[in-house]
């Protein structure tokens, strides 16, 4: 079964259950305020431990205490940095990092932008092919023909529910929740989350309207972003793929943490496994040493 209708059949038929199996989906959203993880320290020497979890610290500090490298599993390797701003937009010195990171992906990202591309040009056919159809006069009596010749159509209405399905095609509206499916293509609504999958690009988009959660994955590629709420910086960035890169990198990405006016501590990281070996996470142990949560 594709994705698309799976997706739609799990919601109108066992929101109380879920789906299970090779193909389901979980996906799960909560937002806290960051000021219950407590105030970020300003920091000006970085504390750069012999070892932290999977991570072995390589030589001494550099660059005056701002800048520690370390090694990990399968040849993986964290930087720390200590930035300060300097007057510049904290996402002005994000980018830079983000910039090298996926450099050392290159395949990956560009396989991804071209994603994106192709995501916005379906958009934009999609767009004018409902005006088309719109403006013809005899829409809707060729689709109450198309309907009949397809199969069933069924349709469920009830208080806070709205179902309207028709072979491939699906509309279901709960409170809080919207799922469209057209063939291989699905587009969910849950509270402020977006999902917009196309089964058979192998293409998805998830997003927070807050943006505090951008996902854009292809194939077995996908670029992840966080950032919590709040004016600190907590932002996590992750780009990934089965595939290795030149250098047999399959992950890439930073965490950074810092007060408002800064500086920032970002531990850098670049793996060999996707699943980072456990590397990503005492990166973030680090970054949490050093700045707190």
């Amino acid at each position: 079964m594709r994705l698309p209708l799976l997706v739609t059949l799990c919601v109108a038929s066992a929101l109380a259950t879920g789906c299970d199996g090779e193909n389901g989906v979980h996906i799960s959203s909560s937002t806290t305020s960051s000021d219950a993880k407590g105030v970020l320290k300003v920091v000006e020497t970085l504390q750069c431990p012999e070892t932290l979890g999977v991570l072995t610290r390589k030589g001494t500090a550099q660059a005056g205490g701002t800048v520690c490298t370390y090694s990990g599993p399968r040849g993986a390797e964290v930087s720390l940095h200590l930035v300060t701003l300097d007057k510049e937009p904290v996402d002005t010195v994000l980018a830079r990092f983000q910039s090298r990171l996926a450099a050392a992906m290159p395949r990956t990202s560009a396989d991804l932008r071209a994603s994106a591309d192709a995501d916005r040009a379906q958009i934009a056919a999609d767009a004018a092919r409902v005006q088309a159809d719109a403006a013809g006069a005899d829409a809707e009596t060729a689709r109450t023909t198309a309907e009949a010749a397809t199969g069933e159509r069924v349709t469920i209405q009830g208080p806070g529910v709205d179902i309207d399905s028709q072979g491939d095609q699906a509309d279901v509206r709960l409170p809080g929740l919207q799922v469209k499916a057209d063939g291989d293509r699905a587009s969910v609504r849950i509270g402020g989350l977006s999902i917009n999958a196309d089964d058979s690009a192998g293409t998805a988009d998830i997003r927070s309207s807050d943006d505090s959660v951008s996902i854009q994955a292809h194939d077995d590629a996908a670029e992840i972003r966080t950032r919590a709420p709040g004016d600190a910086t907590r932002t996590t960035y992750m780009l990934t793929d089965s595939r290795p890169a030149d250098e047999g990198w399959r992950l890439v990405g930073y965490e950074a943490r810092g007060p408002v006016g800064g500086p920032l501590v970002i531990a850098t990281v670049r793996a060999r496994d996707r699943d980072s070996d456990g590397v990503f996470d005492s990166a973030k142990d680090l970054v949490t040493l050093n700045v707190g949560q």
